[in-house]
């Protein structure tokens, strides 16, 4: 199959090696030169294609606001710099010069008709009328930083980088015997003989002597080190925290109660049959024959329906569309059949088979809810002003707790907490509002300085501190004597665990019947038929299946169960490929993604090339220049 493979492949992959020029940009490394101070105010050069200070700014800034989105925060220039953020940017650029370089050596360009017809077709640059609108532009390009000429600039280059990708992807297909390869490969199914090896197989593991977990301690000691730990004190501001239910008066409640009694009232259902008729006529014989005898059942069957089809359901009189069918309705008896009523879509009999009558709560029964809610929207409405009160009381010199106290809002102190919100006995802190923020915050601070105020969803705001902070430590092994007890039984567990299994997959390779294996061990062998590749098997687990597909017919492997508990030992015996697959089997986004991903790489190496033939140089100066902005 590899050899057909090769052959159908053989122009398609000539073809391919001219998609180099042809995808967007991911990131590259740059290959190149590195010039100091006074090379020149371009940021870097491909041949005589140059990008500037602004370029090279602009699409640093765009980086940073996309990554400070994925974030959920805006990245400090700091942070950007430790993501390797400058580097990616440059990347970038340095990927997009030589192919514009590329573009220039072959002589290609854009019209000024056509390249006003690009700009005018921008959707960023359309104005109300749907049409390009010149105050926009200049709006748009004003706040990007932007220049008309740098982006007409830009523009082009895109442009025509895009002649290059239309010109050598069109009719770009991945061939039928890959295709059928991949379909081959998803599915194939195998069947696989496994045996589970509990830790009963290896007994009690002894209780280690005191200088043995003295030697594994001073091994594993940086894993039992203490991180650092700090003092966090922080303030909370919902509506709910400055409440007040007792200043709400009884007088508020009944006025409240009387305005707004519809939210207190459930208003009355029934549940309504209705039967229609084509004619007057039709519907009174069928009145006349249930008055004489007839049941309505009857007359429901008669009409070749069930009582299901003609059920409305259990409704409020407002839900009932047609107004005659609702006043008629409402009005009924129990059980009772209606006189023919002219409704919407022609004569009507009803009948009412259930009626829940209208409900209404008491004073006495929601006074204490209704007192709530006034005080909840008393303290929304007055929420921005406490906060104003608490940052004054803080920025004429009060303390946390003494600005807190005033304006009775509790101080909430953690004495100690780690940069993952666990306390030094391991519990996750899960009480501290926006805690992520709120922790990230406090291992960027320094002690009592006070820190601006984090959002809540809900409106509010939490303020807080940073009060302590306790430096990471190593531990000594009385602290964690315990913890090393048991790390190192589950060591010596997997171990001896591990190299039993070893035994018995000799055994197995060297021929020994596995169900014999199993026996000797009053095990049970176990089959699993069908097991497909990328499964998450319940017997196997992820890992297992990966390795199960990792060799032919009589391949065996070890894998740790996904109890983890336990050692399980495989056989394959069976390998099937699927009856008739073939290229169709495949779907067309995971032929476009074959595609992409085929192309990414052969552009990462056609980039490589380019940036040696064109002698990238980056100017390290321009680059501080571009990050001093």
């Amino acid at each position: 199959m590899l050899d057909s493979l090769r052959n159908a492949a053989g122009t398609w992959v000539a073809k391919l090696l001219l998609l180099m020029l042809v995808l967007s940009f991911a990131v590259w490394g740059i290959s190149g030169n590195i010039a100091g101070p006074g090379y020149g105010s371009a940021v870097l050069t491909a041949g005589k294609t140059e990008v500037s200070v602004n370029e090279y700014r602009l699409a640093y800034d765009r980086q940073i606001s996309v990554m400070s989105q994925n974030f959920g925060t805006r990245l400090t220039r700091e942070q950007a710099s430790a993501l390797g953020v400058d580097n990616q940017v440059l990347a970038q650029l340095a990927a997009g010069a030589v192919l514009v370089e590329q573009a220039r050596e072959m002589g290609l360009g854009l019209s000024k008709d056509r390249l006003a017809g690009l700009t005018a077709e921008d959707p960023a640059f359309r104005g109300l009328n749907g049409g390009f609108d010149r105050t926009q532009f200049d709006l748009v390009l004003r706040n990007a930083g932007m220049r008309p000429e740098d982006y007409l600039k830009n523009r082009e280059q895109v442009a025509v980088r895009q002649q290059i990708i239309e010109a050598v992807s069109d009719g770009l297909e991945i061939p039928d015997a890959y295709l059928k390869a991949i379909a081959i490969y998803r599915g194939e199914n195998r069947t696989v003989d496994f045996l589970t090896l509990p830790q009963s197989l290896i007994g009690e593991i002894e209780q280690p002597q005191d200088s043995v977990l003295a030697a594994y301690f001073e091994q594993n000691k940086a894993t039992y080190a203490a991180p650092e730990f700090r003092k966090i004190s922080y303030v909370k501001l919902e509506p709910e925290d400055i409440s007040d239910p007792a200043a709400v008066t009884d007088q508020q409640i009944r006025e409240d109660f009387e305005k707004y009694k519809s939210r207190y009232t459930t208003a009355e259902k029934r549940t309504i049959e209705q039967l229609v008729f084509k004619d007057t006529a039709s519907a009174q014989a069928s009145l006349d024959s249930i008055r004489g005898g007839a049941t309505f059942e009857d007359t429901v069957t008669a009409q070749g329906k069930t009582i299901a089809d003609v059920r409305l359901g259990t409704l409020e009189k407002g839900q009932v569309s047609d107004s005659a069918v609702a006043d008629a309705a409402f009005a009924a008896q129990k059980n009772a059949i209606s006189d023919v009523i002219q409704g919407t879509f022609g004569p009507v009999l009803l009948r009412v088979t259930e009626i829940a009558p209208e409900d209404v709560k008491d004073l006495k029964d929601v006074s204490d809810e209704i007192r709530n809610d006034i005080a909840l929207a008393e303290a929304n409405r007055i929420l921005l002003d406490v906060h104003d009160s608490y940052e004054d009381a803080r920025g004429g010199g009060e303390t946390m707790q003494e600005a807190a106290s005033k304006l009775s809002l509790d101080v909430v102190t953690i004495d100690a907490i780690d940069r993952t919100g666990k306390t030094p006995d391991g519990d996750i802190v899960e009480t501290i509002p926006q805690s992520a923020q709120v922790i990230r915050g406090a291992f960027e601070s320094s002690v009592d300085i006070e820190n601006p105020p984090l959002g809540l969803g809900t409106g509010g705001f939490v303020w807080y501190e940073l009060k302590q902070v306790t430096a990471a430590r190593d531990r000594t092994l009385d602290e964690v004597r315990d913890k090393i007890d048991a790390d190192w039984k589950k060591q010596q567990v997997d171990e001896r665990l591990g190299t039993k299994a070893a035994e018995l997959q000799k055994k197995l390779d060297d021929g020994e019947p596995f169900g014999e294996l199993a026996a000797g061990l009053n095990l049970e062998m176990q089959t699993k038929r069908g097991l497909k590749r990328n499964a998450d098997d319940s017997d196997l687990g992820s890992s297992g299946v990966t390795s199960a597909f990792g060799g032919p017919i009589g391949h065996s492997g070890i894998v740790t169960s996904p109890s983890g508990d336990a050692q399980v030992l495989f056989k394959v015996t069976e390998v099937f490929e699927p009856v008739g697959a073939d290229a169709s089997a495949v779907p067309e986004p995971d032929r476009e993604a074959f595609a992409s991903a085929v192309a990414d790489d052969l552009v990462d190496q056609l980039v490589s090339r380019l940036q040696s033939e064109y002698g990238v140089v980056v100017n390290s100066s321009a680059v501080q220049q571009a990050l001093s902005f």
